[in-house]
């Protein structure tokens, strides 16, 4: 059988450009060497593009593995859709939808799901519009640009004294920012995968024991902990698993996607975001929640490089 070759882009110019990298070298490590030629387009902090001899039009497949603006909301998956080359992931209306944490809400929200109170503002709108919106929200909230992800460029505020810093922070990454109420709850996960069927991995569970879940925490987990399965009744995974079909399909994503929700001591589901690109290293959450649902990291590599395929 003729192997297929599957394009891995990683890397790139986002704050993300590491974790990028590890999730490249993990698929790359993980296909099938004898039904797959792994392709190399490793893309530098400066922009540079490391192709290693690969070309788009020879490409079967493509996994977009780069976390983040300019790999995550649309852009790289518009590049490919133009060279006709099938992706591995979401398509470009998801991708740009689900990194807009505003629009994606407000999806989520025209599906059923609610999400903790939230407004924007833009950085034309100054620090006189924030503190006027911030009448209906009560502290602490979230500062956090529109589109990013790992924590960058978030800030948890807790009174009106620290909020002009924190907009400033966030619109370093953005030109708009959100201004999102904390929840009270424990956050949660669920791996989705398909296209109009679609399945659930484990759920899983953030457990913290610093004040919340920043970048370097993600990334170190020095005080906090993942449990795969989430230590939550079976009852409530169910919900957590029917929910994350729900936004999935609602955002319009294929082949696969994190789901993240609020799971508050009441027992009501919150929607936090959309992951298009979660992690993919054998450590990941992603592949942690599908291994728990019977998928070895390579077998789960195999089922997204068909389900991409079947998509096109």
């Amino acid at each position: 059988m003729e192997r297929k070759r599957i394009g891995v882009f990683f890397g790139g110019q986002s704050p993300e450009h590491d974790v990028s990298l590890s999730s490249g070298r993990a698929v790359i490590s993980g296909l099938d060497k004898e039904r797959y030629d792994a392709v190399p387009f490793e893309i530098t902090k400066d922009g540079e593009w490391l192709r290693d001899g690969g070309d788009l039009a020879s490409l079967d497949a493509a996994f977009p593995l780069i976390h983040g603006r300019n790999g995550e909301d649309g852009s790289l998956q518009g590049l490919l859709a133009i060279a006709g080359v099938p992706v591995i992931g979401c398509g470009i209306l998801a991708s740009a939808l689900c990194m807009d944490k505003a629009k994606s809400k407000m999806l989520a929200g025209l599906a059923g799901v609610e999400s903790p109170r939230f407004f924007t503002v833009s950085g034309r709108e100054g620090d006189d519009e924030v503190f006027r919106r911030m009448s209906g929200l009560a502290y602490p909230v979230f500062v956090k640009p529109v589109g990013a992800g790992s924590s960058i460029g978030i800030t948890k505020v807790y009174d009106e004294g620290g909020m002009a810093a924190a907009v400033s922070e966030a619109l370093k990454y953005d030109d708009e920012v959100i201004v999102e109420e904390n929840v009270c709850g424990v956050e949660v996960g669920c791996a989705v995968m398909g296209g109009d069927e679609v399945e659930t991995g484990a759920v899983d569970e953030i457990e913290l024991d610093v004040d919340w879940f920043d970048y370097h925490e993600k990334y170190t987990q020095k005080k906090s902990r993942i449990h795969t399965p989430a230590r939550v009744p079976e009852d409530a995974a169910c919900r957590i698993r029917e929910t994350s079909k729900r936004i999935y399909r609602a955002l319009g994503c294929s082949v696969f996607a994190r789901i993240d929700l609020f799971l508050t001591p009441g027992g009501e589901l919150l929607f936090n975001e959309v992951n298009t690109i979660p992690g993919l290293t054998e450590h990941s959450r992603f592949p942690k929640m599908m291994r728990a649902a019977g998928y070895a990291f390579p077998a789960l590599l195999d089922r997204l490089i068909e389900l991409g395929l079947l998509e096109q």
